[in-house]
């Protein structure tokens, strides 16, 4: 399916503040208000360092990445950013483990949204309630993702406000209650236990570069850059402050994974109201991801992929009215519900191997946009010089991308090498179904020289 551009074909209606609040929104519900419980148990007060050090990590790749979603606004993102300076191949494997990664998460945090739910509802005791509202949500998710995008912004955006509003809440309210004596010792497990409590961090902050992908639907480029910073200097700010108010609160030796540690913390508080409040945030926190990071930002490069020709054209299907990949968020939809289905069987295939599977994808796809990010500085200077924006102190923010991404693979894939195995398996396999079904005619992006071109041969 040949386009003249795939750019113009979503209109663009994201502003700054929609693209900024899926930047904070798109940060992982589960990995922040439940998995931060078995981080601190893991480090102990050092968590706040260890988290401190992945959300940091996150930033620096963020800006690493700005310059190209300024210079190449594009809904395809890393997808399209990688194929042209490394080839098609290249590209399709950066956008489809990104994608993937979301569309896999969107299982994970189905179960944590629905968990969450039944919270509310403590006269519902069956095993099954937990899945039956995250099939709900997921389902109300996506349609008002396919009813259009500046729709499911704007519901983003007011829930990331509250969001917003109920840790800042929490952590001047709660300050005063902060015991000093529970940061005491500050590694009780050594370096060893704060070096493991860092790939938790960045499983909670895995989700910040979601926002490149709204480069095509931003009505000012320059938007996405500054929404960019900002988001990761919010969630960066609004976690550690909070951790720290929940750490004075709670000795570190008494967080478990049974429950959310900041619901705990305000209920001792704040009573029974405060912990109400602290799961709304909570709910507010995993809704958003499945709402702008599962099924907006891989529906979005499903559509560029399929437009390009490496997936199927339905994928690539925009609605007449709504201008809204339909089709992929459709697949997106059954994909995470049935995986809420196969979490509710089996959650220990879900939650331990699937998920290991999305930190390994998500780190391939951010290390081959790392490498674009460079090639980009190297083969299109004069664009380069024409961006309304660059990052600053270059190549200092790409380097610490890949020491962050260092980090993140040695603390979770040390320990298990079959992880890696069965991960290039998979990306074997999808490779060979690259070459069998790629179609050579394809779309040409509207920012690709020739020289471009020549570069990717």
């Amino acid at each position: 399916m040949k386009q003249d551009s795939n750019i113009e074909l979503m209109p663009k209606k994201l502003g700054f503040w929609h693209i900024w609040a899926l930047g904070v929104g798109a940060v992982i519900g589960d990995g922040i208000f439940l998995l931060m419980g078995q981080g601190i148990a893991t480090a102990g007060p050092s968590a706040i360092f260890a988290y401190l050090i992945a959300g940091l990590s996150q930033f620096c790749l963020m800006i690493a990445l700005a310059e190209m979603a300024v210079g190449m606004p594009n809904a395809g993102a890393m997808s399209v950013w990688v194929e042209r300076f490394m080839g098609k191949w290249w590209g399709f494997l950066a956008g489809f483990t990104f994608a993937i990664g979301w569309v896999i998460a969107g299982g994970s945090v189905g179960i944590a949204l629905g968990t969450i739910t039944q919270w509310f509802f403590p006269q519902l005791t069956g095993a099954w309630w937990p899945t039956v509202f995250g099939v709900f949500f997921i389902s109300l998710f996506a349609l008002l993702n396919i009813v259009g995008t500046e729709i499911a912004a704007r519901t983003q955006l007011y829930l990331v406000l509250i969001l917003t509003l109920v840790m800042v809440a929490f952590a001047l309210i709660g300050i005063k209650d902060v015991n000093l004596e529970h940061f005491s010792p500050m590694f009780p497990h050594g370096v060893s236990g704060f070096w493991a409590a860092i790939p938790l961090g960045t499983y909670a902050y895995l989700g910040a570069v979601t926002l490149t992908t709204a480069g095509g639907e931003c009505r000012n480029p320059r938007d996405l850059p500054r929404a960019l910073i900002w988001s990761s200097i919010t969630f960066l700010l609004l976690y550690t402050f909070a951790q720290i108010v929940l750490q004075g609160i709670i000795p570190w030796n008494q967080f478990t994974m049974e429950s959310s540690p900041f619901t705990e913390a305000a209920g001792q508080v704040f009573g029974w109201a405060g912990a109400l409040f602290m799961n709304v945030a909570a709910w507010i926190a995993a809704a958003t991801c499945i709402l702008m990071g599962t099924l907006y930002a891989a529906s979005r490069i499903f559509f560029v992929q399929a437009r390009e020709g490496f997936l199927p054209a339905f994928f690539g299907y925009l609605h007449p009215r709504t201008k809204t990949p339909v089709y992929g968020i459709l697949f997106i939809w059954a994909c995470s519900v049935g995986l809420v289905l196969l979490g509710h069987f089996n959650p220990d295939f879900l939650y331990v191997e699937l998920s290991m599977q999305l930190v390994l994808a998500w780190m391939v796809s951010w290390t081959l946009a790392l490498i674009a990010a460079i090639l980009y500085r190297k083969k299109a200077k004069e664009e380069v010089s024409a961006l309304p924006w660059k990052q600053p102190l270059y190549p200092l923010f790409p380097i610490l991308g890949f020491i962050g991404i260092g980090i993140v693979f040695f603390g979770n894939f040390i320990g298990s090498p079959m992880t890696i195995v069965r991960g290039m398996i998979w990306m074997g396999i999808l490779y060979v179904l690259f070459k069998k079904f790629n179609k050579a005619d394809r779309y040409k992006h509207p920012y690709e020289s020739s020289d471009a071109q020549t570069n990717v041969k």
